[in-house]
């Protein structure tokens, strides 16, 4: 784990958590991704502009970090794109399938103590924890 930073870590998880906490008092709406970026491809979205805002944000905030020097970003993208879109696609149709994403469930969910929220991220957790397994000591992967 040589890139294990807990302190960082917790920044952005507190961080994470008061801005999920602030959207969902402030606008009464749950910082879920999967629903504020679905809904832009929805005929029925009625107001687009907080949604596209939301997900700049969600883009530039780390680049704009990155620049500063405060925090070094170091983003390597070493997969091939048609993998990615991919990758993408299937994990749109999993959060459709699932009603909602790793944020939505994780972060909102869970502080709404949603038992479905509750059994959602577990399975995201595990599923995780095994991908990572067969990636790391089964492909060799990572090594």
């Amino acid at each position: 784990m040589e890139n294990f930073t807990p302190f960082s870590a917790l920044a952005g998880g507190l961080l994470i958590g008061l801005s999920s906490a602030l959207f969902l008092l402030l606008n009464g709406r749950r910082a879920g991704i999967s629903s504020i970026a679905g809904s832009l491809f929805s005929f029925r979205c009625v107001d687009p502009g907080w949604r596209l805002c939301f997900l700049a944000g969600l883009v530039l905030g780390p680049l704009l970090i990155g620049k500063t020097g405060w925090l070094p970003v170091d983003v390597q993208v070493n997969d091939s794109l048609p993998l990615m879109a991919a990758a993408g696609l299937l994990v749109g149709y999993g959060t459709s399938l699932g009603s909602g994403c790793t944020s939505g469930h994780g972060i909102c969910g869970l502080a709404r103590l949603s038992k479905r929220s509750l059994a959602a991220t577990l399975t995201f957790m595990l599923s995780a924890g095994i991908t990572v397994y067969i990636a790391r000591h089964l492909l060799g992967a990572g090594s």
